[in-house]
C-alpha cells in the first residue's frame, strides 16, 4: 500500500471496446504492493509482471494473499473494481479462535464498523485448505486455536475482511482471495500469472457467483 505521507493516484486502465484487451489473473503474494512502483523500493506488481498497460482492478493488501486481477480495459477495470456492481470476492480467512455460531451471524448480516455498516456477507466454516507455505510465517499462539472460514463479500473497503472479522472478537491471521466473480484462483503459484479471457459484455455483475 502507499505510504500513508504519499496520497496514491490509482492507475487506470484505456478504455477499449467491449470483448476485445487483455485480462490477466496473479496471485499476489505476501508482502507485495498492489501497484507497479513504490518509492520506498517495497516489492511490487513489477517484481513479478513484465507486462506493459496493464493495471490493477481493484486492489489487495499488502499483507493479504491470493487473486489479483488486472487489465489494459478501462472499462472492464472499472466495472471489476466498482463496489456499485456488487461483484462478489471470496477469501478464506484464518482467524483465532473457534466462532461461535453467533459470531457467524453477526460476520454474515454485516457487523457495523467505524465507517458504517457492512453489506451481509456469505460466510462458512470450512477445512483448512490446501495453500503455499507462507513467507514469513504466520504467527500463532500455541495456547489458542484457529478456524478457517470462507467469506464472500460485495464491497471494497480498505482492509474490510480484517475489519469485520475484529469487530466480532475473531482476528484475522492470514488472508487468501481466492475468487472474484467468474473469476478463480484456480491452482495459480504464489507470483505467477495467467492469461483470462476477456469477458465483454457476458459477466453476470450482479449476481451472486
Amino acid at each position: 500500500m502507499a505510504s500513508p505521507s504519499r496520497p496514491r493516484r490509482n492507475a487506470r486502465a484505456r478504455p477499449g471496446r467491449p470483448g476485445t484487451g487483455q485480462l490477466i489473473a496473479f496471485n499476489k503474494p505476501f508482502g507485495v504492493l498492489s501497484q507497479f512502483s513504490d518509492a520506498d523500493g517495497r516489492q511490487t506488481l513489477k517484481d513479478h509482471i513484465d507486462l506493459r498497460d496493464v493495471y490493477p482492478a481493484g486492489r489487495l493488501d499488502k499483507d493479504s494473499e491470493g487473486l489479483l486481477l488486472l487489465t489494459n480495459d478501462g472499462r472492464l477495470q472499472a466495472r471489476i473494481a466498482d463496489p456499485a456492481h456488487k461483484l462478489a470476492k471470496t477469501y478464506w480467512v484464518q482467524v483465532e479462535g473457534e466462532p461461535s455460531d453467533d459470531q457467524l451471524a453477526r460476520l454474515a448480516a454485516g457487523p457495523d464498523l467505524k465507517d458504517g455498516p457492512t453489506r451481509p456477507a456469505t460466510v462458512a466454516r470450512i477445512d483448512e485448505p490446501e495453500l503455499w507455505p507462507r513467507n514469513p510465517p504466520v504467527r500463532f499462539r500455541k495456547s489458542i486455536p484457529t478456524t478457517w472460514l470462507a467469506l464472500t463479500i460485495r464491497e471494497g473497503r480498505n482492509r474490510q475482511v480484517r475489519r469485520m472479522t475484529a469487530a466480532v472478537g475473531l482476528p484475522t491471521l492470514r488472508l487468501v482471495r481466492v475468487r472474484i466473480g467468474p473469476w478463480e484462483l484456480d491452482g495459480l503459484a504464489p507470483g505467477d500469472w495467467r492469461n483470462l479471457d476477456h469477458p465483454g459484455r457476458s459477466i453476470p455483475w450482479r449476481a451472486d457467483s
